[in-house]
């Protein structure tokens, strides 16, 4: 496909370039999702941050369907690009834009029935109890915004346009902080002001993307009629799996993790694990948001047949993450005591608590960008098969492993060293599958 955004060939400064609005896109949710955090510990309490802490990776499985399209679905829709099939390209698109809808309505359902048992199961009782169902029940309302808001992330780098996708995601920020320190901190809505804020900024962006890919635009996408095809469907679910199982994976160990906490640490553990867990995202999403924004040029290099560039793609992104992950863990090192004591400052024992836990825990970042970026190369060469594998081992067997076996020997600093534990383990199986890649230029179709 000639003068698309994604041909050619890219040095190190138009990778750049072309990543950075999908990084600084993924570092603008997770900050807006923190502010969220520190609303509810300084204006609502511990107990109802707590609460959402518990609470919010249950609704998490429910996105995972967005993340799989996304990701699967801008693979496969980015190949046919480079296969100059644009006409496809866009019925491809539509098709799952609106299977997406149809299944998150179907799961807004399921989880607003689960959702008093769910929480219950995981340990809540009394006000958490309460708290974890007022939460949930208005972010389950719409969780259909929410699921097209994650895919979106995917297809505006796909359909070229990473800096519109950068503004979507901006005005959903900036829509969350307005209206939190509107309804939380003004208004004293408390949690279901919290709980609104949210809803309403993930409503932005989801809807807004729909009026622009509606109608005719610049982009290399756009909505049109379509007729269902079952045989691509399943190809972005297998390829998107490793994504879905990625999230699946992560909010059932951050389950478990709350688990573990509640019974070694009690309330003060979930809260201190929360703040962790906000905070590492800020740092996370410089790699998720690398992944996302590299994507599409492996995608269509790939369907295009130019192995060369491949290689090229490859190498420079590991050298590229291998010194972020460095820089990360300096700097999220240095300002562990200034962010644990913007969350927790106001409880002296929950705030020493906080900042081991973030000390430790922070350690991952040294390896955990190679870990994301191995994953979503694979998808991007539509290989669901070894992405998923790395995934699912990343994110649920070696974390469940360690999660285990190291409190055994260093009780609460165990659970802290989960994380880094398994990104370490990961590392290797990951190695070992990019080295193979680097030597045939890509898994062949």
């Amino acid at each position: 496909m000639k003068n698309s955004p994604l041909d050619g060939h890219f040095s190190y400064g138009r990778l750049l370039r072309f990543t950075v609005p999908s990084v600084v896109m993924m570092i603008f949710v997770s900050i807006y999702g923190v502010i969220d955090g520190i609303f509810v510990s300084n204006f609502v309490g511990k107990t109802p941050f707590a609460a959402v802490n518990l609470i919010f990776p249950f609704l998490m499985v429910f996105s995972a369907l967005g993340f799989m399209i996304g990701t699967g679905g801008s693979a496969l829709v980015g190949k046919t690009l480079g296969e100059g099939e644009n006409d496809r390209a866009n019925r491809l698109f539509s098709m799952l834009l609106g299977v997406s809808l149809v299944g998150a309505v179907v799961l807004t359902v399921l989880g607003l029935l689960f959702l008093r048992p769910i929480a219950a199961l995981l340990g809540a009782e009394g006000e958490m109890l309460e708290c974890c169902v007022t939460y949930g029940r208005i972010l389950m309302i719409v969780l259909p915004a929410f699921v097209l808001q994650n895919e979106f992330q995917s297809f505006f780098v796909t359909a070229g346009k990473p800096r519109l996708g950068l503004a979507v995601t901006v005005a959903a920020g900036v829509t969350n902080i307005v209206l939190d320190a509107l309804f939380v901190a003004v208004f004293r809505w408390g949690l279901e002001g919290a709980a609104w804020a949210t809803a309403l900024s993930q409503t932005v962006g989801g809807v807004l993307p729909l009026f622009y890919f509606g109608r005719r635009n610049s982009s290399l996408l756009r909505l049109c009629r379509f007729t269902f095809d079952g045989g691509a469907l399943l190809r972005v679910c297998t390829n998107g799996s490793s994504e879905l199982m990625n999230n699946l994976s992560m909010s059932l160990v951050s389950m478990l993790y709350n688990v573990q906490l509640l019974r070694l640490a009690g309330e003060n553990g979930i809260a201190a694990y929360g703040v962790v867990m906000y905070v590492n995202f800020i740092f996370v999403s410089v790699f998720i948001g690398y992944a996302v924004g590299s994507a599409p040029p492996v995608s269509f290099h790939f369907g295009a047949g130019n192995r060369p560039e491949l290689r090229s793609l490859l190498r420079k992104s590991v050298l590229l993450l291998a010194v972020a992950g460095v820089l990360l863990t300096a700097l999220a090192l240095l300002l562990a005591p200034a962010l644990s004591g913007v969350f927790v400052g106001y409880d002296r024992e929950l705030y020493q608590m906080t900042l081991r836990a973030f000390q430790l825990c922070s350690l991952s970042f040294l390896v955990s960008g190679i870990n994301i970026f191995g994953s979503s190369y694979y998808t991007a060469l539509n290989n669901g098969l070894v992405s998923a594998l790395l995934s699912f081992s990343r994110t649920l067997v070696f974390q469940l492993a360690a999660l285990y076996l190291l409190p055994l020997w260093w009780g609460l600093d165990g659970i802290w060293l989960a994380g880094p534990a398994s990104e370490l383990l990961c590392l290797v199986m990951t190695a070992a599958f990019l080295v193979h890649a680097r030597r045939r230029g890509a898994l062949r179709e």
